[in-house]
């Protein structure tokens, strides 16, 4: 399931919502080394969730600051 969610995260054109859903598929990752007792795989895939969590967020915040800047120069 987590490998799907991966794999059509790769056809979304917006990166927020890439980003986003990879977040979902590592936490399925993460869920699924917990449940096999597997370090590495959960570890990985922590690092995964939080890099496209953060990312998110600097995107986002990225886009608040263009905007701020074509109202001004407006």
């Amino acid at each position: 399931m987590a490998t799907a969610i991966f794999a059509a995260s790769y056809f979304f054109k917006d990166p927020v919502g890439l980003r986003r859903l990879q977040a979902v598929a590592a936490s399925l990752w993460i869920a699924y080394g917990i449940s096999i007792a597997a370090p590495p795989v959960i570890v990985a895939n922590v690092i995964v969730a939080v890099m496209a969590i953060a990312s998110t967020w600097r995107q986002k915040a990225h886009a608040a600051r263009e905007d701020t800047t074509t109202v001004t120069d407006a």
